[in-house]
């Protein structure tokens, strides 16, 4: 074979690696394909999670796609309230879909002035609903680095005040960068939600978690745009042991 008839083969297999690589890339980005499919038969108990986002939400289109919970989020650092909170809330409760309210977490304010931020603006959880969620992330936060006891010292106060508000126990959201900063060896006790975009989180380098983020751009039909996609660790059975806040 001659040079010339290699490198035009050559140049023909690179321009379709190129295609190739270049469908892929499209294929996630629009969400069409997404890296995470996990086994139903292993996760059973799949929801969302939801902001203003979102926009207007179909929360009956999205029942009927058997999707079981969603986290709302609610406040953020010392002042926010999430304008569609209330309604997703409440519209999510009636489409029979459990609701659960979130507190992203600035690293820019003290935990007492979030917590009472969270616990002012939405109140006292209603039946059937799953415990509190801190959203805990270098994504979309402020560019103070607290030293990790700083930061547990605040994020104590916070959980603190809002268990002893709601009656259960704080969920911990965090990604794979954030833990081992922050979280790691530490508030054993509140369950964990981690996300993972790429495989199921690996608990080796982590506790075993109770809910996983496993797609940051899902569609579903109710909503318009893109959607983080979660499942719950465990059946039906083990999920409804979840939804035990009392309130004080």
């Amino acid at each position: 074979m001659s040079r010339r008839i290699k490198i035009i083969i050559g140049g023909i297999l690179l321009l379709n690696l190129l295609f190739v690589g270049t469908l892929v890339y499209e294929l996630l980005k629009t969400g069409v394909i997404r890296l995470n499919y996990p086994d139903e038969s292993e996760f059973p108990v799949r929801g969302i999670d939801v902001s203003h986002h979102q926009g207007k939400i179909d929360w009956k289109k999205l029942a009927a796609q058997d999707i079981r919970f969603a986290y709302i989020k609610a406040t953020e650092g010392e002042d926010f309230l999430d304008e569609d909170f209330k309604h997703n809330w409440n519209a999510a409760k009636d489409a029979g879909i459990v609701p659960g309210a979130y507190h992203y977490f600035t690293l820019c304010k003290t935990g007492f002035e979030q917590a009472n931020n969270f616990l002012t603006r939405i109140g006292l959880p209603s039946a059937n609903s799953l415990p509190p969620a801190v959203d805990l992330e270098f994504g979309g936060n402020c560019k103070a680095r607290p030293t990790p006891e700083a930061f547990r010292k605040e994020l104590k106060v916070f959980i603190d005040l809002v268990e002893q508000a709601w009656g259960c126990r704080v969920v911990l959201y965090s990604t794979s960068d954030f833990y081992p900063v922050y979280l790691e060896n530490d508030f054993l006790q509140n369950p964990l939600w981690m996300r993972n975009l790429y495989r199921q989180p690996d608990e080796s380098s982590h506790r075993k978690w109770q809910f996983w983020q496993y797609a940051n751009r899902g569609k579903l039909d109710g909503i318009k745009g893109f959607v983080d996609l979660n499942a719950s660790r465990g059946d039906q059975v083990q999920f409804k042991k979840l939804l035990h806040c009392t309130g004080t």
